[in-house]
């Protein structure tokens, strides 16, 4: 079975949400396009607590973007996003939400981050999507999704190492750039776990 990954295509990562990704909303038409070639669909879903430790007004003197600590690991620490129960964490209006079979929230643990769909950035505590996937015997999974950099990058390594054949969507995905190059260097990072990378015009229907 091949699924479908579609990683956090949320509000606040659109154009004028609280943590919007340039360009972030133009791949809600290649969801759209692709969720019909595949016979299961599961989608991300950044879904933190308001007073998350990622958050820069959770530490004394922090801005957006600035670098702190987090569960013992660097964090950066973001603009306040995907609030829980927002209009900002809610998927995107446009996506059909009628083909996505299941929606996992990640990053609901306060003291931990999670920019893969499958494990808190401590590696301590899963989201349920290993499970969902070896439920529905799939094998294979296709990745899209927001950002390039942090959550698509994070969640297609962990997909590999879980043993899944994968691929990337190239024009499916679109990243936050913090420093210029950052998404040159993720994309180096899949090429070098031998992930296929390619875009959506390339994806035949594998249902």
């Amino acid at each position: 079975m091949h699924a479908l990954i579609l990683v956090d295509l949320q509000n606040d990562f659109c154009p004028g949400g609280a943590l919007a990704v340039p360009h972030g909303d133009e791949v809600i038409a290649v969801a759209n396009r692709l969720m019909p070639r595949f016979p299961l669909v599961v989608a991300t879903q950044d879904w933190h607590p308001a007073d998350h430790g990622s958050f820069a007004r959770s530490h004394a003197g922090g801005k957006p973007f600035d670098l702190g600590e987090l569960a013992g690991l660097p964090q950066v620490l973001w603009p306040a996003h995907c609030v829980q129960g927002t209009p900002g964490a809610e998927l995107h209006a446009g996506l059909d939400r009628t083909r996505i079979a299941a929606v996992l929230p990640k990053g609901t643990d306060r003291t931990v981050d999670s920019y893969s769909g499958f494990v808190d950035n401590g590696r301590r505590k899963t989201t349920g999507l290993a499970d969902w996937l070896r439920r529905h015997h799939v094998d294979a999974v296709t990745v899209m999704g927001l950002a390039t950099d942090y959550c698509m990058k994070a969640t297609t390594l962990d997909a590999v190492a879980l043993g899944l054949a994968t691929r990337v969507v190239l024009d499916g995905c679109r990243g936050v750039e913090l420093k210029p190059g950052d998404c040159a260097i993720a994309l180096d990072s899949l090429f070098a776990a031998r992930i296929d990378v390619v875009m959506a015009d390339e994806v035949v229907d594998v249902r």
